[in-house]
C-alpha cells in the first residue's frame, strides 16, 4: 500500500469516528432529557431526633503535660556491624 492511499484510510477512519462520537453524544443527550413524566404521589416523614450529649476526649491537651499523642511501642534498635567487619 503507498502512503497516499494509507493516508486516506487514516482520515476516513478519523472522520468515521467523529461521526460515531458525535452520533453517540446526541443519543445520550436525548436519552438524558426531561420526559415530562411527574411522580404520581409523594409521602413525605417527619422525624425527630435528639442530638446526643458531648462528653469530653480521652485524651486532653495541657500546657505543662507533654505529648500524650506518642505511641508506646518502641521499635528496636537496628543491629550493627562490630567495626572493621564489612
Amino acid at each position: 500500500m503507498d502512503m497516499k492511499a494509507d493516508k486516506t484510510v487514516r482520515r476516513r477512519m478519523a472522520a468515521g469516528a467523529g461521526a460515531l462520537a458525535l452520533v453517540a453524544m446526541g443519543t445520550l443527550s436525548a436519552c438524558g432529557g426531561n420526559s415530562g413524566e411527574s411522580p404520581s404521589t409523594s409521602t413525605t416523614t417527619t422525624t425527630t431526633t435528639t442530638a446526643p450529649s458531648v462528653s469530653p476526649t480521652e485524651k486532653g491537651l495541657e500546657p505543662g503535660g507533654g505529648n500524650k499523642f506518642t505511641p508506646t511501642v518502641k521499635a528496636p534498635t537496628p543491629a550493627t556491624a562490630v567495626p572493621g567487619d564489612n
